[in-house]
């Protein structure tokens, strides 16, 4: 994506606590309103920052990287912020710091992106698909419990598409069994339950900072932890085994890490994006909420079900009926993008053994369409989708 510069809406909705940013971006599509976008900061803010990192002679992980931590962590109300070198970097060390390892079984679902079940793969573990919620596309809490062996080692939560999970069950069936519960918050940057941030429920928490998420680094990824006194050894994790400001004279490696670290290139573009983040996300929350009341309206369609406590972020909106076929086609007709977005991952030959009936995924998949609810769509968009599906 090129630059981006941040422009008032015509019309901001008076319900949103924060003023809305417009970003326009000069970037190709097919379709006039995209299913996804990138979103970068003002040129005049980022790239002299960009231009002191790169002539600076450390671009590597730094202080950049510890003040976006720092920054990242007080914005999303964390109680650690670790920055990663991707979304996948930070679930795969907190898989390992949950005790996953070879043999091992983890509770999952099928309806997210790929790398949420790879990961496990690389863990040497399994993942065992629970059905899902055919209202929300999230893990269904009854299923987790039903599928919970003695093999179990931790319960993976998506919330998917940016909707809270149903996570007061999922923590309480985790506490019981005495797992850990890992929230894959990809999607779901700035969402809340209740009065909690998303992410800091579990015993860990990821976010993704990938190009087309609500906020992105270029790539990147945060891990949280529920038990603070852990951060050393994620950190150590992240930077294969060894820790960081001390001599490599004097330390010693006691169990094998990786190349996760983030460096200061990256950082430096996510404490650009941090002074406008409130507002993008705002303006997704403000095109959930308003689509959420218009399309319910519209006889054959049914919006996503949460519960009352949960406060979706809507990176993207899902909406179900009983012919997405033709809510795509009608979307695309009006020049709006519209999809299912992912293949449930069971469908995939590396998880061909794993797979098992998933009624509920299978009915929710067969009626689901994305649209676009991004920062992009301003209120002539939006109001051309809810007039295109109510001719539709």
């Amino acid at each position: 994506a090129l630059a981006c510069r941040p422009a008032p809406l015509r019309h901001a909705d008076p319900a949103s606590p924060r003023p809305h940013l417009s970003l326009r971006c000069a970037m190709p599509t097919n379709h006039s309103v995209p299913m996804v976008k990138v979103a970068m900061p003002p040129r005049e803010r980022l790239m002299p920052a960009l231009e002191q990192v790169l002539y600076s002679g450390f671009v590597a992980e730094g202080e950049s990287v510890y003040e976006f931590e720092r920054r990242f962590a007080a914005a999303f109300e964390l109680p650690v912020a670790l920055a990663m070198s991707s979304g996948t970097a930070a679930l795969h060390v907190a898989l390992l710091m949950s005790g996953v390892r070879d043999g091992d079984e983890v509770i999952s679902t099928s309806m997210t992106a790929e790398p949420t079940n790879i990961v496990i793969l690389q863990c040497g573990a399994r993942p065992v698909f629970a059905d899902v919620d055919p209202l929300s596309g999230n893990l269904d809490p009854d299923s987790v419990r039903a599928l919970i062996g003695p093999r179990t080692s931790a319960i993976v939560v998506v919330h998917y598409a940016g909707y809270p999970a149903r996570l007061d069950e999922l923590r309480a069936i985790a506490d019981e069994h005495r797992v850990a519960l890992i929230e894959d918050a990809a999607h779901a940057l700035g969402a809340r339950y209740g009065d909690a941030a998303i992410g800091t429920l579990g015993d860990y928490g990821i976010f993704s900072l990938q190009a087309i998420k609500h906020m992105t680094t270029g790539d990147g990824g945060v891990l949280t932890l529920r038990d603070g006194s852990r951060a050393d050894e994620a950190r150590r994790l992240r930077w294969f085994g060894l820790s960081k400001g001390v001599p490599r004279t004097q330390v010693d490696i006691a169990t094998p890490g990786y190349k996760y670290n983030m460096n200061n290139v990256a950082a430096v573009i996510g404490l650009m994006q941090l002074e406008h983040i409130h507002a993008l996300i705002d303006r997704h929350i403000a095109n959930g909420r308003y689509f959420d009341e218009r399309l319910r309206r519209i006889p054959g369609l049914e919006v996503t079900s949460f519960e009352p406590r949960a406060r979706p972020s809507y990176w993207l909106y899902s909406l179900l009926s009983e012919d997405s076929d033709a809510v795509e086609a009608r979307l695309h007709s009006v020049g709006v993008a519209a999809s299912k977005l992912h293949k449930p991952n069971h469908l995939h030959s590396v998880f061909a053994t794993m797979r098992r009936p998933l009624p509920n995924l299978e009915s929710y998949y067969s009626r689901l369409t994305h649209l676009p609810s991004g920062w992009w769509v301003d209120d002539d968009d939006r109001e051309r989708i809810v007039d295109a599906l109510t001719r539709g």
